[in-house]
């Protein structure tokens, strides 16, 4: 059963993506503002579309911890693709997403990307990758949008982190701007590259926000990760044997042949 409703679901994706994707993309000579509230119903219809299909539920923790005022960098755990739909049309801001520039090479979906004025990034050449990071993202800041970063790089597997980067942390420092560290499960129902999804529910939990103040980097990556791993463990303790957040086993990274 979970096989054909993965199968409805992933056709539902290719039509929307046939539909919407041109359009967001002919769309791109409108205002920013009008063009992102309509490109945003794709990522929401699909998460909609999971509910009723896949039975993907999904819960929030922490919602008024999220400002409604101002702009916030969201340092995101990265387990699936369901935290990508999920949160650009929920916060009050429109999100800047920062992701691997190679994304935007895929037909309609990547253009789409492409055509919202997103941060794309060569994670071959760190060092200027950094650089573009701190320029447009403090950028986006300033024009009212809402950086979205996953700080471990790439999606993890259930019970595993990935090694927290910095740049997220930098681009806080870089623009004074507060982090709003997140944690969830979405892995539990759809994880990394699995065709088949599972009914269930994705919690997201949005932690008290991290000002960086005059703190270093390093104290700053600290916290986010404490909180991130330490709610991780609250939402899902069965996959964290030791209770311990410094004991979560990191990932397997796959060697490049």
């Amino acid at each position: 059963m979970n096989f054909i409703r993965s199968l409805i679901y992933a056709l539902c994706f290719i039509v929307s993506a046939l539909i919407l994707g041109p359009l967001i993309v002919l769309a791109r000579p409108l205002p920013f503002a009008k063009r992102y509230r309509f490109a945003v119903l794709w990522p929401r219809l699909l998460i909609y579309l999971a509910k009723v299909i896949l039975g993907i539920r999904y819960e929030v923790k922490g919602k008024d911890n999220i400002p409604a005022d101002r702009q916030v960098i969201y340092l995101v755990k990265h387990q699936s693709a369901y935290e990508t739909l999920f949160l650009p049309w929920f916060t009050p801001f429109p999100v800047v997403l920062v992701y691997k520039k190679s994304l935007e090479y895929i037909p309609l979906f990547g253009w789409a990307l492409a055509s919202l004025n997103n941060i794309p990034i060569n994670r071959a050449k760190a060092s200027e990758a950094l650089r573009q990071v701190l320029r447009m993202g403090t950028k986006r800041i300033k024009e009212g949008r809402s950086p979205v970063l996953f700080p471990e790089g790439t999606r993890t597997p259930v019970g595993t982190k990935g090694r927290y980067k910095p740049g997220g942390v930098r681009l806080a420092m870089h623009a004074q701007c507060d982090i709003i560290p997140v944690a969830h499960n979405a892995g539990k129902v759809w994880s990394r590259n699995a065709f088949i999804k599972k009914p269930g529910c994705v919690t997201l939990s949005f932690g008290p926000a991290i000002s960086p103040g005059d703190r270093s980097s390093e104290e700053i990556m600290a916290a986010v990760e404490q909180w991130i791993e330490s709610e991780m463990i609250r939402l899902n303790p069965e996959d964290y044997p030791s209770q311990d957040p410094a004991d979560t086993p990191y990932a397997q990274s796959k060697k490049k042949r």
